[in-house]
C-alpha cells in the first residue's frame, strides 16, 4: 500500500473534485480524499497498482496533478479568474448599457454579437471545457448548467441576428452577463475559500527563513548564511535576537525566550536554556544561542502539524458525505427541471419560444450546487486552522463535529489535572541502604516513561546505576526486575504491596524479595488552569470525572479541591477501558490522559485528548493534542466543535433554502437570468463569509 498525497489544479466546484473521487475510487485506489477548497488529493494505492499511470488519469480528465517533489510554477494573469471577469466585464459592460440608455449603434444586432463573442469565447473556454470533461466523465458538475444556460442565449440571439436581423431575438446581454457575473461570483468565491485556509498557509510560510550555519575550522567557527532547507540533523547553528528558529533542535550553549504562540497558542514567551529543546518555526523574542538540528523537512513539529491539519481538512464529516450524495444528483435534476420549464411554458402557458427559453435559462443559471459542497468544508477548515492557531491539533473533521455530542470529560490525574512535574518529598528505607536504595529506585524508573519516573530518575541520577536484569514494566502496577545477585525488585503502586503493609498513603513502594524494602512520597502541584476548566465544563452542562490509577485517598482530595464529585481511584489500564466503555454507553464521552496506561482509554473514547507533553503512544492514540501542553483550551476545543458544527447547520440551511426557493422562483418566470446569475455567484460567497465569522467569533463549551 502506497500513500499519495498531491494537489489538483483545475477543480472549479465541488462537483470536480466528486468526479475525480470517483475516477480514483473506480481504479482500485482507497482512502481518498479530495478537497475542492485546498485542492489537495491523497489516497493509497494498493500493492501492484501503477500510482504514476492513475495520476495521468486525472491530467487526462482536465486537470493538472502536481506532485510535492515539482517545482511550483507561477500561474500566468490571463489563467486568472480576476483577468477573465476584468476581461469580460470591459464587453458586457456596454452590452448592459444599452437597456439604459438609447445610442442606436448599441442597439445593432451584428455591433451586440461582436461584443458578446470574445465573452462567450472566454466562457466556453473555462466552462464549457469543465462541462464537457464531466459529461464524458458521467459527472455532470455546475459548468454544465452555466455553459447551457449561456449557449442557448447565445445560439437563440445569433439565428435571429442571421434569419430575422430583429432585435427581437437578441439576448445577448443575457449571455455575457451570465458568463461575466459567474465569473465574478466564483473570483470572490476564491478569495473567500482562502480566507478558510490562512492557518495552514500562515504556518507554511513558518518554515521558510535563513540561518546562521556554524562551521568549525581549526577550532575557529565560521557563520555563513543559508536557507534553511538546506540544513541537515547534527548542524550547528547561531541565533540571535528576533531571529526565526530554522529548524527543530537541542540548545547546547546560551539561554533566551522563545515566542511558541504560533504553534503553541502559548502568548508567553518560553524560557530556554541549554538541554532545552527548540521548535522550528517559532522566534527567539530575547538572548542569543546555539542550537543542535535535530530535524529537519517532515520530521520537524511545525511539518506535523501541518501535515495532519491537511489530514483534517482533507476528512469528511457525516454531514459533508450527505452533502456530496446530494450534489451527485443535483445538475442531472436541474437540467430536468429546464427542460420540464421550456415545454411547460411553450406548450401549456402557450408563450413565445423567447420567454420559454429564457425562464428555463434563469432555472439553470440561478442553481447553485457548488454551495451543498462548500458548505461543510468551509465552515470545518476555518475551526480547524482556528483550533492550531491556538495549540490545539484536532486529528479529523469528523473529530471535530463528534465534539457537539460531549456531555462528560474524564480525566486522568498525575500530568493532566496536575502538572506531572513532581517534586521529591518524604522518603524511608528498611534493611538496605539510603545509597543502595537511590541506586535501585533509579535503575528501575529510568526504563518508565510516566511522569513520577522520570522525576526520580532525574533527581537520583547522581546516585549511580545498579545493573539490573528482565526490567519489565507493568502498566498501572509498576516495575519488576532481577539483579546479579538474584535478589528480585518491584517498584510500584500500593497494589504491589498489599499484604506486606497496610499503610496505603505513600507513592511508591520498594519491594526486595518479597518483602517490603522502602516507600516514597511526592508532592505534585494542580495545574492552576484545572479548576476554571471543570468549573466551565459545568456550567456547560458536562459532567467531569476522575479516573486514575493513584490511591483512593489521594484522588479523592484532588477531586475535592477541583469540584469534581464522581471519582475512580487504583484502576489498571484494563479497568480504566472497561469504565470508558460503560460510560461511552449512558453518553458520549471525551477522555483526557497523557500516559501509556491512558493510551487504551483514549483509543475507546469517544474523543481521546491528549497533552503535547504526553507520551508518543498517548498522542498517537489520541483524537486531540493539546499543543501547549494548557488543560485550559479544552473548553475552547469543545467550543470550536460546538460551533463549527452550528456553522455547518446555517450553511448548508442557507444552501438547500436557496436552491429551493430560487429554482421555483425562476422556473414560475418571476426571475430575470441575468439577475439569477448574479444570486448564483454570491451565494457561495454568503457561505465562506459566514464560515470565517468563526475566526473571531466567542465560542463556548
Amino acid at each position: 500500500m502506497t500513500p499519495i498525497n498531491c494537489k489538483v489544479e483545475g477543480m472549479h466546484c465541488t462537483s470536480c473534485a466528486l468526479g475525480v473521487s470517483k475516477y480514483l475510487e473506480k481504479q482500485g485506489m482507497q482512502d481518498v480524499n479530495v478537497s475542492f477548497a485546498t485542492e489537495e488529493v491523497s489516497f493509497t494505492a494498493p500493492d501492484g497498482a501503477d500510482s504514476k499511470e492513475v495520476l495521468n488519469g486525472i491530467n487526462q480528465m482536465g486537470y493538472r496533478v502536481i506532485l510535492p517533489e515539482d517545482k511550483p510554477t507561477v500561474r500566468k494573469i490571463y489563467h486568472t479568474l480576476t483577468f477573465k471577469f476584468v476581461f469580460c466585464l470591459i464587453f458586457t459592460a456596454p452590452l448592459l448599457l444599452h437597456m439604459w440608455v438609447n445610442w442606436s449603434w448599441l442597439h445593432r444586432p451584428w455591433v451586440q454579437f461582436w461584443l458578446t463573442l470574445p465573452v462567450y469565447i472566454t466562457g466556453m473556454w473555462h466552462f464549457g471545457r469543465s462541462a464537457v470533461r464531466s459529461l464524458l466523465n458521467r459527472m455532470a458538475n455546475m459548468d454544465v448548467l452555466v455553459a447551457l444556460g449561456a449557449t442557448a442565449a447565445f445560439v437563440y440571439s445569433f439565428v435571429g441576428t442571421v434569419v430575422y436581423g430583429n432585435p427581437d431575438y437578441m439576448f445577448y446581454e443575457t449571455t455575457a452577463a451570465i458568463i461575466t457575473l459567474v465569473f465574478l461570483g466564483n473570483m470572490l468565491e476564491e478569495r473567500s475559500v482562502k480566507q478558510t485556509t490562512t492557518a495552514i498557509a500562515e504556518l507554511a510560510h513558518m518554515q521558510i527563513t535563513t540561518a546562521r550555519l556554524i562551521n568549525t575550522d581549526h577550532g575557529h567557527e565560521h557563520i555563513h548564511e543559508v536557507d534553511n532547507r538546506s540544513l541537515r540533523t547534527g548542524d550547528c547553528v547561531l541565533i540571535n535576537t528576533g531571529d526565526k528558529i530554522p529548524m527543530d533542535g537541542t540548545i547546547y550553549w546560551g539561554s533566551g525566550h522563545a515566542n511558541e504562540s504560533m504553534i503553541t497558542g502559548e502568548s508567553t514567551p518560553v524560557s530556554k536554556k541549554e538541554k532545552d529543546k527548540v521548535i522550528g518555526g517559532t522566534i527567539l523574542e530575547d538572548g542569543s544561542i546555539k542550537v543542535y538540528i535535530t530535524a529537519t523537512g517532515k520530521d520537524t513539529v511545525l511539518s506535523y502539524i501541518i501535515e495532519l491539519v491537511k489530514q483534517a481538512q482533507a476528512d469528511k464529516p457525516p454531514m459533508q458525505k450527505l452533502a456530496d450524495r446530494i450534489s451527485a444528483i443535483f445538475v442531472p435534476l436541474v437540467l430536468g427541471i429546464a427542460i420540464v420549464t421550456f415545454l411547460g411554458w411553450y406548450f401549456i402557458g402557450h408563450t413565445t419560444l423567447a420567454t420559454a427559453m429564457m425562464r428555463s435559462v434563469a432555472v439553470l443559471v440561478i442553481a447553485c450546487p457548488c454551495a451543498m459542497g462548500l458548505a461543510t468544508p468551509a465552515a470545518v477548515m476555518v475551526g480547524l486552522g482556528r483550533a492550531a492557531r491556538n495549540g490545539i491539533l484536532i486529528k479529523g473533521g469528523h473529530t471535530l463535529e463528534m465534539f457537539k455530542d460531549i456531555r462528560q470529560v474524564v480525566f486522568d490525574k498525575t500530568g493532566t489535572l496536575t502538572t506531572g512535574k513532581l517534586q521529591l518529598g518524604e522518603y524511608r528505607f528498611f534493611d538496605i541502604t539510603e545509597e543502595a536504595f537511590k541506586q535501585v529506585v533509579y535503575s528501575l524508573e529510568k526504563y518508565s516513561s510516566h511522569p513520577i519516573a522520570r522525576s526520580i530518575a532525574a533527581a537520583w541520577k547522581s546516585a549511580g546505576e545498579l545493573p539490573l536484569q528482565q526490567v519489565r514494566e507493568h502498566k498501572g502496577l509498576g516495575m519488576r526486575a532481577s539483579d546479579k545477585s538474584g535478589n528480585e525488585w518491584q517498584l510500584g503502586s500500593f497494589r504491589m504491596a498489599v499484604g506486606l503493609t497496610e499503610d496505603d498513603s505513600h507513592n511508591l513502594y520498594l519491594i526486595k524479595n518479597g518483602q517490603l524494602a522502602g516507600w516514597i512520597n511526592f508532592t505534585d502541584e494542580i495545574r492552576p488552569e484545572a479548576a476554571t476548566v471543570v468549573a466551565q465544563l459545568q456550567q456547560s452542562g458536562i459532567r467531569s470525572i476522575l479516573l486514575s490509577g493513584d490511591t483512593n485517598r489521594k484522588c479523592r482530595e484532588l477531586a475535592k479541591q477541583l469540584g469534581i464529585t464522581e471519582v475512580y481511584a487504583e484502576q489498571s489500564p484494563e479497568q480504566k477501558l472497561q469504565k470508558i466503555d460503560a460510560l461511552m454507553k449512558t453518553a458520549p464521552t471525551a477522555m483526557v490522559g497523557d500516559g501509556i496506561n491512558d493510551a487504551p482509554a483514549l483509543a475507546k473514547a469517544t474523543i481521546g485528548i491528549s497533552l503535547s507533553d504526553a507520551t508518543q503512544v498517548a498522542m498517537q492514540s489520541a483524537n486531540v493534542v493539546l499543543l501547549n501542553n494548557n488543560l485550559g483550551t479544552l473548553p475552547l476545543a469543545l467550543g470550536l466543535g460546538k460551533h463549527t458544527y452550528l456553522t455547518i447547520k446555517q450553511n448548508l440551511f442557507w444552501a438547500f433554502i436557496y436552491n429551493v426557493v430560487a429554482i421555483p422562483v425562476a422556473a414560475l418566470g418571476f426571475l430575470n437570468p441575468i439577475v439569477g446569475a448574479g444570486i448564483m455567484g454570491l451565494s457561495d460567497v454568503v457561505l465562506a463569509v459566514n464560515s470565517v465569522r468563526l475566526r473571531y467569533k466567542q465560542v463556548t463549551a
